[in-house]
């Protein structure tokens, strides 16, 4: 019961967000699946941490494919994505902490601007 209460939060908040908040989704999602990659690594629980990865590549994917080309910038965030999903699929296989966590950083970069982003947006709009 609980449990289908959390989806279905889960899922309206998905809904009704705006595409600013979705990237946002998208980032502490992949940080998220970082953290438990990089703690599967420690366990040596390799499946685990291949999941998590994977999760981890297919944001990487998503927010490639969302990206609006309309602006020049974008071809600099596909650049670092495709770097980022690059590191990520090594670091998978390598099961390689450190590379994860240089991805991390990235991550949390992006998402600490894109909120900042936001924040201006809202005090503007």
């Amino acid at each position: 019961m609980l449990q289908n209460a959390a989806q279905t939060y889960q899922s309206n908040q998905v809904t009704t967000a705006t595409p600013a908040d979705l990237t946002l989704m998208l980032y502490n999602g992949a940080l998220k699946f970082i953290k438990q990659a990089k703690s599967a690594i420690e366990e040596k629980n390799v499946a685990k941490a291949h999941e998590a990865s994977l999760k981890v590549q297919n944001i990487l994917y998503e927010l490639m494919s969302t990206l609006n080309n309309d602006y020049p910038i974008s071809k600099e965030f596909a650049k670092l994505y495709e770097y980022m999903l690059q590191r990520t699929i090594e670091a998978n296989v390598r099961k390689d902490l450190d590379i994860l966590t240089e991805v991390e950083d990235l991550f949390v970069q992006f998402r600490d601007t894109w909120k900042e982003a936001i924040q201006l947006a809202k005090k503007q709009g």
